[in-house]
């Protein structure tokens, strides 16, 4: 049997975005997600961040700066009783500066490829999925690899750059928020069976 996940957006959603920021001290969770990933984890959801990190292809910091920012976040998590499967992180820019790295790939978001190798490696049903973040390349990812979405509408998209795999399953302002609507969706969805 194939898991259903949660894939995160780091930065704007499951933390506060500070550009370019991994200096562990400084990263703390959205004051609004707890309530909605502890929800969401026992509706049997795995949790799996998905962030671009450009600032490595770019040269602002050395790829390894972030394990010290999955530990963090791991920590925070778990001392809440919330589990991270997986951290996933795309260090690619077409504009960077680090060979190598300064290249078009399928792992930034907006293309879905991280979410598809984490599908690969923990077996996830991604139908049974969502992706969460807070602008509309996340939300194209998740769309693109078969996911729900949701956009956390905290003022971090200002592009707004609209496109068929660009729409929304929910908008929401917080991740609690959205957990109630995604939850709520779901059991939608399993009535109408």
């Amino acid at each position: 049997m194939k898991n259903k996940a949660i894939f995160l957006d780091k930065d704007g959603t499951l933390i506060p975005d500070i550009p370019y920021n991994v200096d562990s001290q400084l990263i703390t969770l959205q004051a609004d997600a707890i309530e909605g990933l502890k929800r969401l984890q026992a509706a049997g959801y795995l949790f799996i961040v998905v962030s671009n990190q450009s600032g490595v292809a770019r040269g602002i910091f050395e790829e390894n700066m972030l394990k010290g920012v999955e530990q963090r976040i791991r920590q925070m998590l778990s001392a809440q009783g919330i589990g991270l499967t997986a951290f996933y992180y795309c260090p690619h820019h077409p504009k960077g500066i680090v060979p190598g790295l300064n290249t078009d790939c399928n792992c930034r978001k907006p293309e879905p490829g991280m979410l598809f190798t984490a599908a690969v490696e923990h077996h996830i049903d991604l139908g049974a999925s969502w992706m969460i973040g807070d602008i509309l390349n996340d939300v194209e990812a998740g769309n693109r690899a078969g996911c729900s979405t949701v956009l956390i509408d905290n003022g971090n998209e200002t592009e707004w750059v609209s496109g068929h795999h660009r729409v929304p399953t929910v908008i929401a302002k917080s991740i609690d928020e959205a957990a109630i609507l995604m939850l709520k969706s779901n059991q939608h969805e399993l009535a109408g069976l």
